[in-house]
């Protein structure tokens, strides 16, 4: 598609290695996946959104 292979796939990495750094990518990691989860709850719709906010406040 975008003509990506291995070879662009490790520079890539390596690039995201030395601008963030080894210790910070576990960070980096973590907030990409509640972004994206955040992103695909969004998508799902509203109706979804205020059936969990009944139940949070029923409790």
């Amino acid at each position: 598609m975008f003509g990506l292979g291995l070879p662009e796939l490790l520079i890539i990495l390596v690039i995201v290695v030395i601008v963030f750094g080894a210790s910070r990518l576990p960070k980096v990691g973590e907030g990409l996946g509640k972004g994206i989860r955040n992103f695909k709850k969004s998508l799902k719709g509203d109706d979804e959104a205020e059936g969990d906010s009944s139940k949070e406040e029923g409790s």
